[in-house]
Parts: structure tokens; sequence; C-alpha cells
């Protein structure tokens, strides 16, 4: 058996989680037998739900589930463990930063509504740095099959709780729906903030959803991205304006966008220098986390612990992490990089 390096002992930065998403399997059905709440067979069998969100049908389901687990996050109390849970697990698989995505409107009617929900979570997020020492930051997402006057609202709060530990703003949902362009004024408004613009893009469409999200929303950082590898010429405007995307290898492939672990262009996005951030995505959903992700590069793509390590540096460095946090992770990688191997 090749003997490897641990790669949940490899410090990374983590920047793609959704809130909800984030959960233990084990917390939802506590906080469902709390609450009350009846939750679909596909969330309780123990095995990660089987999706495929390549049509409009199987992306529905995908948020139904989704829905159904948000539905159990009813008091600050769970929002509170929700967070300390995450940051737990980051800290198990090697991360010493933490970029939890959330959209503040999905919880604000049980929460007392939308800037008591947002302190809510600023308030956990805060704790649970505390107590566990993961640096960790919050990136407020807009929907897009919402209207664009929500997310301009939404991007005016997060300007507002900027100094409370908001570091970006994004866009999620179904990229099929709803025009990047229509989102501008709300992209523009946050980084006048000076909140980073992440939003999500080229992943169930094709190159042209990655170069709107680039020339609608000026984005500095791309929600998955992987698609931009059906085009060289948009690879290397990614690579040369040091765009990093933040690639969910696991969550491509349960959803559909590619069938085997090996069809996600990792090396290819790689290989152009396009920098990288592997992200969990909904571990939740997905049945895997950050260190998970490594692997996948590792036995399916066959990342060297030099190419891993690098992976590690360039989630760092596309992070909003401040210059001694990037500093220490990066000596870190270093360290792991010249340690001894198993």
């Amino acid at each position: 058996m090749e003997h490897v390096r641990d790669v949940s002992e490899l410090p990374k930065a983590h920047l793609h989680l959704h809130f909800t998403g984030s959960m233990r399997i084990t917390t939802l059905l506590e906080l469902a037998d709390k609450h009350g709440i009846h939750l679909p067979d596909a969330l309780t069998s123990g095995e990660p739900p089987k999706l495929r969100a390549t049509d409009e049908r199987g992306w529905f389901r995908f948020q139904r589930l989704y829905d159904a687990a948000r539905s159990c996050l009813r008091d600050p109390e769970d929002i509170q463990r929700l967070v300390r849970e995450a940051a737990e697990e980051d800290i198990k698989d090697g991360s010493g930063w933490l970029e939890i995505q959330v959209d503040p409107t999905s919880y604000a009617p049980r929460l007392g509504g939308l800037i008591p929900a947002l302190e809510i979570i600023l308030d956990a997020v805060d704790s649970a740095a505390r107590e566990t020492g993961l640096g960790m930051r919050v990136l407020v997402a807009a929907n897009r099959m919402k209207h664009p006057l929500d997310a301009r609202t939404l991007a005016r709060l997060a300007v507002r709780y900027a100094d409370r530990g908001i570091v970006g703003f994004g866009l999620s949902n179904d990229e099929r729906r709803g025009m990047a362009r229509d989102f501008d004024r709300a992209f523009a408004i946050a980084r006048e903030g000076g909140l980073l613009a992440a939003p999500h893009g080229g992943e169930l469409t094709g190159p042209a959803s990655v170069r709107d999200c680039l020339d609608d929303l000026h984005a500095s950082r791309i929600g998955h991205g992987v698609r931009a590898a059906e085009d060289p010429r948009l690879l290397k405007r990614l690579a040369d304006r040091g765009i990093t995307c933040e690639v969910c290898p696991a969550s491509n492939v349960a959803l559909g966008v590619y069938e085997k672990p090996e069809d996600v262009p990792l090396r290819k996005l790689f290989e152009a220098g396009v920098p990288l951030a592997l992200g969990a995505d909904d571990p939740l959903l997905f049945g895997s986390r950050l260190a998970a992700q490594y692997d996948i590069a590792r036995q399916h793509h066959a990342f060297t612990d030099a190419e891993l390590a690098e992976l590690a540096r360039q989630s760092v460095r596309g992070s909003a992490a401040p210059h001694d946090i990037k500093e220490k992770l990066l000596s870190g990688i270093d360290d792991w990089l010249t340690s001894p191997v198993a």
C-alpha cells in the first residue's frame, strides 16, 4: 500500500460551503425530532440522497430536500449548533479559514425578520470562531430565483454589517433561471461597500455563465466554474486575471454535472493556471466534506502531494482571510509538504 500524507492535516481554506448544507445528518434528525418535523425518506435513510439536477425536475427535488432540512432550523440555538458543528468539522479536515455562505431571507420568517436573522447568524459565527479557534466569516448570497430588487436589499444589508464579519456577496440557486446582468446593481452595491463578488456560475450551464459573472457582475471568485474548461479562451482569461474557481468535485458528480469523479476537469483547470479552491458545497446532501475533495484530486486525478499543497495555497490566496492568517496557513502548508510520509 502506498504511503501518503494525510490530507486532513493539510492546512487549507474552505470557500464554498452553504449554511444548511453544512449540517450533520445526526443534527438534522435531532432537530426534526425536537420540532416535530417529518422529513422526506431521502433525508432519513442514512445514505446521501440520489440526486440529479441537470434538468429542472431534478433541481426542484434537490431544492425540496434542501428546504426540508432548512425548515428544521427554527431558533437561535439551532443556528448556533449548526455553525459550531460546521466549524468543528472544518477543523477536523484541516481548514484554518471558513467562509460560510447564507441567504438570511430564508431564515427570516422563523427568526423574527431579516435583520434579526442575520444578526443571529453573525453572532453564531463569532461565537464559533472564538470557541473553536477557526477563522470564520460570512458570504451573503442572493437567490437568483427571486427579484433583483431583493438582491439589492441583501447587498445593502451585507455592506451595513461588513464590520460584523461579512466578507463577500454571492448569487446562488439554479443558474438556468435569471440573467446575471439583472443582478448587476446588487453586485455594484456590494463591491462599492468593499465586499468581494463571488457568484455561482459554470455548473449547470456552460462557459457563457462564467463569462456573464465576469462581464456583468465583475466577479473576483466564481462559485463552481468547472464548465469554463470547455472554453480555452475563458480558461486563459480566468488564469490571467487570477479569478479563483470554487470547485466542488463531489457535488458535481452527485448532481449529474459529470458522471464520474474522474470526469470533473480538475486537472485541466489546474494545468491552465486557473486558481482553485476545493469546496464541499452541501455535505448534508452530498455525503462528503472538505478533505474528501482533496482525496478525489489525489485518487481520481493523480494529484501529487506537491500539487495538493498548491491547491491548498490557492484556496488560502483566494480567501478573504487577513494577511497574518494567510501567512500562518501558507507556512503550515509548507510544513505539511516537508513532513515525513506516514
